[in-house]
């Protein structure tokens, strides 16, 4: 379990207005703690780079809560029983920080379905499946995944979470301000910039395949001793093969399993 410190604020999130407006209906009633049915969490499936993670991130700074991660790889151990021991501390220790907000990240690395472990995963799902069901503490529950088919039925199942949501691949509107995001983080003036332009060559991009177009136009720009310009950032997106090429096949496998299945974030 660790402690995160850069909680970025939601605006900083370009889209997924629906999954902030859902955030915002439920956020008075979390905060007051009182009310019989609190809110439980969230599970967010997507593709990668999309920006599940700073969402996650996002909610705590958004409520204004701390938020903690708990990483699945370092709860593991060889001997019998030491695994869920972990587990059992490591949400001991949640509850103890509450109220705030549990981030999972990844969480079907830690939870996959399969029997070649000596059954130490099935053991940890329901090690977690208990705290889920009989936890009383203020602890919002940010599990995001990109196996979302690895996981197993009985923790995705309506009641787990309050809702499953789907981050897909930014349309032109998102990009275009997730262009105008990063550029002003990078004290670049997005107003010098054709963002509609840059949202149109960037299509099949997402969240973190923009920042980098960015990342590596400023470092071209360095190398050339010249000002980033619209050129320049358009060279460099036109260079890149996104993930949405690279991997198409998967990604439209994602899509068809999430059809009827999710809710749009977006």
């Amino acid at each position: 379990m660790s402690f995160e410190y850069d909680t970025a604020r939601f605006a900083e999130v370009g889209g997924l207005r629906n999954l902030k407006r859902w955030l915002g209906d439920r956020e008075q009633v979390f905060l007051a703690g009182k009310a019989e049915d609190l809110p439980k969490g969230v599970m967010l499936v997507g593709v990668q780079g999309g920006g599940k993670s700073l969402a996650a991130k996002a909610i705590a700074g958004l409520w204004g809560l701390p938020l903690l991660r708990l990483d699945f790889a370092c709860l593991y151990n060889k001997f019998f029983g030491e695994t869920e021991r972990n587990l059992r501390e490591a949400l001991q220790l949640a509850e103890q920080m509450a109220p705030c907000v549990l981030w999972m990240d990844e969480i079907e690395k830690g939870l996959a379905s399969g029997d070649q472990d000596g059954g130490v995963s099935q053991r940890v799902l329901g090690t977690l499946l208990t705290w889920m069901a009989e936890r009383q503490a203020p602890v919002f529950m940010v599990a995001t995944a990109n196996a979302i088919e690895r996981l197993p039925p009985e923790l995705v199942r309506k009641g787990r979470f309050d809702e499953l949501f789907f981050v897909d691949l930014p349309d032109a509107e998102v990009r275009a301000e997730i262009f105008r995001i990063h550029l002003q983080r990078r004290e670049q003036e997005p107003g010098l910039f054709d963002l509609a332009q840059l949202a149109a060559v960037s299509e099949g991009f997402a969240g973190a395949e923009i920042e980098q177009a960015v990342v590596s136009a400023l470092y071209a720009a360095q190398a050339r001793q010249q000002a980033v310009d619209q050129a320049l950032l358009v060279q460099m997106i036109q260079g890149s093969s996104p993930l949405s090429v690279v991997m198409a096949e998967d990604l439209a496998q994602l899509r068809a399993w999430a059809d009827g299945r999710t809710v749009s974030a977006d």
